[in-house]
């Protein structure tokens, strides 16, 4: 029998396989679906600051009439809006929890520095296992020295974890003066895991309309690379538990990040494109290469082709192409 077991933010999973933040995980039945197919735990859907203030001043537009200049009202409005969304979230996390046996981990994205902490508490307190902070604002003042987002994101961290008692872990962008020394701060921190990397909405252009219109969604198994690459130089460096995502369609580059050093991977395309089934594919193709290579479990060869500054650093770091296009000559 082959032991997938792993652990992540100190939680025993009984497979590496994580669904992440997403419309999949927003209700009852659908965490069901998802459980009953093999996954270890699930994030549930993030609760998104933007949204509540969105959802706010559509209200504020369209239905508030004579109260729209009560002040007063206007206070306790906003609060109840919020007071709303946030228990639809924790009543899924204490509904969720009773009925499947896999860890529920709480996820928030906040626009503003004061709320992240309101927000854990009350996930926190609605019983999820770990809370996932997903991480990042677009760096996209040019006024804005290098460091100050991090230390932003830092001092988050660090007030989440200093008002809750769960694992605490962050989900980031691959966008940073320094990726390496940013990830290891964070670890210095204490935070308890970290996901690599979160995958953004995407801005396309139709050039017939002149309209800014959403990219694709969805990630394809061509994406891994990046989380590949950056799990391979921070495992070993860093104590804190890796989890690797976007771009995990197949059993193949799952089993590539747990030989780079992922504790976990987390899914969502692939199971929006072909259903929750796909989860128990991935498992059994972990285990059919693991059968064929001699393995009996994870541990065995998690982290066994990380990056060695002393081995095969170039292999890791470098980053022009050399091999495959330097000598191509156009016939």
């Amino acid at each position: 029998m082959k032991i997938l077991e792993s652990k992540y933010l100190g939680l025993r999973l009984k497979n590496p396989i994580i669904v992440g933040s997403c419309g999949l995980t927003n209700s009852v039945e659908s965490i069901k679906k998802l459980a009953e197919n093999g996954a270890a735990a699930v994030v549930v859907k993030s609760v998104f600051e933007e949204e509540i203030i969105q959802e706010h001043q559509d209200v504020l537009k369209n239905k508030l009439g004579d109260q729209d200049n009560n002040l007063e009202f206007l206070d306790y409005f906003d609060y109840q809006i919020k007071s709303d969304v946030l228990k639809k979230t924790a009543a899924l996390i204490q509904d969720a929890k009773k009925e499947v046996d896999i860890p529920i981990i709480g996820s928030i994205n906040c626009a503003s520095s004061g709320e992240w902490v309101s927000y854990a508490k009350i996930l926190a307190d609605a019983g999820a296992d770990a809370l996932e902070l997903n991480l990042f604002k677009l760096p996209s003042d040019v006024n804005q020295k290098a460091d100050e987002q991090e230390q932003f994101y830092q001092s988050i961290v660090s007030a989440v974890k200093s008002h809750v008692s769960i694992p605490v872990s962050v989900k980031i962008a691959p966008y940073s003066s320094n990726l390496a020394a940013s990830i290891k701060k964070m670890d210095d921190i204490g935070v308890d895991g970290i996901t690599m990397f979160n995958r953004f909405y995407n801005v396309d252009f139709d050039i017939y309309t002149d309209e800014v219109i959403a990219g694709s969604p969805y990630s394809t198994n061509e994406e891994y690379y990046n989380a590949l690459r950056w799990i391979s130089i921070m495992s070993g460096k860093v104590n804190t538990d890796l989890s690797a995502s976007t771009g995990v369609h197949n059993a193949e580059t799952a089993i590539k990040m747990l030989m780079a050093g992922a504790t976990t991977v987390q899914i969502v395309s692939k199971i929006y494109m072909d259903g929750p089934e796909v989860i128990s594919s991935i498992l059994e193709g972990i285990k059919e290469w693991m059968e064929k290579r001699g393995y009996v479990s994870i541990d065995e060869f998690r982290g066994s082709v990380h990056h060695d500054p002393d081995q095969n650093s170039e292999r890791f770091e470098r980053v022009q192409f050399m091999r495959y296009f330097g000598e191509h000559m156009i016939s």
